[in-house]
């Protein structure tokens, strides 16, 4: 699956979630503050590409980095066949994987 994910100055982006299988993307236009399991956060721009491993890791970031401009990504997900593509991450999930969450400035 291929999409197009449009964020509004300052939006926070998707809930934490994972993918079923690997999702790459590109960076279009503006800034994101990306953030995996295990990793620090970090910001991708314009002209940058990313990518997750999917299956346990957690997504906990995906947010507009800029507070006056739309960020824009393409990002092309490979599903599992029979599983969902997303699914959020509970609040129960995230408190009993919290020492897997890199350190946050």
């Amino acid at each position: 699956m291929t999409v197009l994910i449009e964020l509004p100055p300052g939006d926070l982006g998707s809930p934490p979630h994972r993918h079923s299988g690997p999702v790459y993307g590109y960076m279009i236009e503006g800034e994101m503050i990306f953030e995996l399991e295990g990793e620090p956060e970090r910001v991708i721009r314009a002209g940058e590409a990313f990518w997750e491993p999917g299956g346990d890791v957690i997504h906990y970031q995906a947010a507009n980095n800029l507070s006056d401009r739309w960020s824009r990504f393409v990002v092309v997900m490979f599903c599992v066949p029979g599983e969902p593509m997303l699914t959020y991450v509970d609040d129960e999930e995230l408190a009993a994987r919290r020492d897997r969450r890199a350190p946050r400035s």
